[in-house]
């Protein structure tokens, strides 16, 4: 995900501290409630010695992979049991999938949120070709095509690629929230049905059908279930994507055989080909009109037929596939009285706007506004972000300076950074209405899962997520659209191999 799209507005940057001898801190003291920032710009942190070894070559890096896939603690506590070892939040260690498949595993992990916000800062850290980590896909996947995502923006084609993403996202701008509505009360509908049938629904999978025909009907104005593609798009992108990302899955296989089929070998791209190709046909028919803008642009028209696919199925369709189980996982655990006041509140904005769903309604809904916010924080859909360090500096914790020379990989695992507690009190608990208020409002630097933090918006010299506010602006859309039709609702969770398995066990119908 990691991306998703972008309506509509962008605020200014608000930059992250690093330091070169610049600092990148972001210390902190707690309320009662939530902590908030307190930063020394003048305060010096002690110099120390970045903890951690990478072990034996190969060996160490294949023992580091069976530990996160498979240790006891799963990811989280690999990183946890590294923290504790050497009482650091900035520590050596090597990332998956290391042999074969990547050529060199040893990263410097940052795991707190004051040291996190240096992988943002592009003038310290080079992004080419790490938009997975520390191995990139092959270009067969993409149409043989470095697509947006890989390129750093010193690059040439970043900024006129970036500019067409802009355009796809807000060229139609005006059918996002009707459309949004028309696909996703399908959706609901189609759950009632199942809950009505069997008891229950499989939001997960109606979430996919419906994520991908919002996507091409909002955005480029085409229904993909009217075209040669039919209802088969999910399908073929959850089977592509597998083979982009398979060397950072677990699929529940037998240990010794998923970590030789997918962790030390490339699955052949040429096994979805064909599937591929279906999807880049109808790109080239549903998107001609972005295709025209691109070409204005100085972009060859196939190099933006496959970075609009690019965008549209692995960046927005898989950002929704994460996040909207998430968040529907979130509030479903947070019980009846939390659905009351988002329905409250939903509603009455709603009513005070004429019974219309729009823009101003939804600015007058900041409980709806600060629960998305919360899920993004407690599980950002884009875990890890990487870049290379561009000359020796000083990567601050909020305890320590540690020195980094050019050419290392910094890696940062951001569930870490976001649910660090000396930023967040409660870290681990998820809490609607966190970024409530002034004190809320303070906390949204922090919120980083778009590569950037919250109150800062992208442009086209950085990597910050091209769709960060459209990503926001849908699952907002998400929850009026839930709330509007029901007072609460409950669900059994699980896990899948991209994020969370939601079924929804009841929904109960508005009754004010």
């Amino acid at each position: 995900m990691a991306t998703a799209a972008a309506c509509i507005s962008f605020a200014s940057p608000s930059p992250a501290r690093v330091v070169i001898r610049r600092q990148t801190r972001a210390s902190a003291s707690a309320s009662a409630t939530d902590r908030q920032e307190v930063v020394s710009p003048k305060r010096r942190l002690p110099l120390r010695k970045v903890p951690g070894d990478y072990g034996p070559p190969v060996v160490g890096a294949i023992r580091d992979r069976y530990e996160y896939f498979y240790g006891p603690g799963g990811r989280d506590g690999f990183f946890a049991a590294r923290v504790r070892a050497h009482r650091s939040t900035v520590v050596r260690l090597n990332m998956p999938p290391g042999p074969f498949v990547a050529r060199d595993p040893r990263v410097v992990a940052l795991l707190d949120a004051a040291s996190f916000p240096v992988l943002f800062d592009t003038s310290l850290v080079d992004k080419t070709d790490l938009f997975t980590g520390t191995f990139m896909p092959s270009t067969d996947l993409t149409g043989g095509y470095r697509v947006l995502s890989y390129l750093d923006p010193s690059e040439p084609n970043h900024a006129p690629l970036k500019t067409l993403l802009f355009y796809l996202l807000s060229h139609r701008r005006q059918q996002v929230i009707p459309k949004f509505r028309e696909v996703y009360g399908d959706l609901f509908g189609l759950m009632e049905n199942d809950l009505a049938r069997v008891g229950k629904a499989n939001f997960g999978v109606h979430n996919d059908a419906a994520a991908f025909g919002f996507l091409c009907q909002g955005l480029l104005g085409r229904d993909p279930a009217k075209s040669a593609l039919g209802r088969d798009g999910p399908k073929l992108i959850t089977k592509w994507v597998l083979f982009q990302l398979s060397p950072l899955l677990s699929l529940g296989l037998p240990t010794l055989v998923e970590d030789t089929l997918l962790h030390s070998l490339r699955l052949p791209p040429a096994l979805v080909k064909k599937d591929y190709d279906r999807l880049a046909d109808f790109f080239r028919d549903a998107a001609k009109a972005v295709v025209d803008e691109g070409e204005r642009l100085g972009i060859a028209r196939e190099e933006a037929v496959h970075n609009i696919l690019f965008a549209l199925c692995f960046n927005s369709f898989g950002g929704m596939k994460i996040l909207f189980p998430t968040l529907v996982k979130w509030l479903g655990r947070a019980g009846a009285r939390v659905h009351g006041r988002l329905a409250t509140e939903v509603r009455g904005a709603v009513r005070d706007n004429g019974g219309e769903v729009t823009m101003k309604a939804l600015a007058e809904m900041p409980l709806v506004k600060s629960a998305v916010y919360e899920a993004l924080r407690i599980e950002p859909p884009v875990a890890m972000q990487y870049g290379r360090a561009k000359r020796d500096m000083v990567v601050e914790s909020h305890d320590y300076g540690y020195e980094v020379r050019e050419g290392e990989m910094l890696f940062g695992y951001q569930p870490m950074a976001t649910k660090d507690p000396r930023v967040f009190a409660r870290p681990e608990e998820y809490v609607p209405d966190r970024f409530l208020g002034e004190d809320g409002a303070r906390l949204l630097r922090h919120v980083v899962w778009s590569n950037g933090p919250e109150t800062a918006a992208p442009t086209l010299h950085d990597k910050q997520c091209a769709g960060k506010d459209f990503v926001v602006l849908v699952a907002r859309l998400l929850l009026v659209e839930l709330f509007l039709r029901y007072d609460s609702f409950d669900v059994e969770v699980g896990t899948s191999t991209l994020g969370s398995s939601v079924t929804v066990t009841s929904l109960k119908k508005a009754t004010f």
